[in-house]
């Protein structure tokens, strides 16, 4: 699992729900959220997305990107933001590859877990238990928000 003063692994490119290519390198120069769910359109995980979009203007005004990852295809994940107007970008990763770098792969399932990325592309926090109702609260006060 990548701890907190590691680099993301910025060499993988992820397509996200629009189809558009992502390389983790495109993520510096900016803080960002790395949040890690199991499955689109499930209530935990729909519950969290949710949350995130409903704080969306906090972090936009705060510079902080946020990034939603698993496994689901880039159909699912446009389904999955336009059904809940998501203002934020989805990562398919069918194969894993983040997934497994990241250390969100435990027992061949994806655990809700977030790592959170300084401008350079460091981990400063990460989060290995996530509840969906209250982990956008935990970040917004983690970053001193609203």
């Amino acid at each position: 699992m990548l701890k907190i003063g590691d680099f993301i692994p910025d060499a993988l490119e992820l397509n996200d729900q629009d189809n558009k290519p992502w390389k983790l390198s495109q993520l510096k120069g900016k803080r960002s959220i790395l949040y890690t769910y199991p499955k689109d359109s499930t209530p935990g995980c729909t519950t969290e997305a949710k949350n995130f979009r409903d704080s969306i203007k906090e972090y936009e005004n705060a510079d902080i990107q946020i990034f939603g990852i698993s496994a689901d295809s880039v159909i699912s994940h446009k389904k999955f933001a336009e059904k809940h107007n998501l203002p934020f970008t989805l990562l398919s990763d069918p194969d894993k590859k983040l997934l497994n770098a990241l250390g969100s792969m435990e027992g061949g399932k994806i655990k809700r877990r977030t790592w959170l990325v300084d401008e350079n592309g460091k981990i400063e926090k990460v989060f290995e238990k996530v509840s969906p109702t209250n982990h956008n609260a935990e970040l917004c006060e983690y970053y001193m928000l609203k």
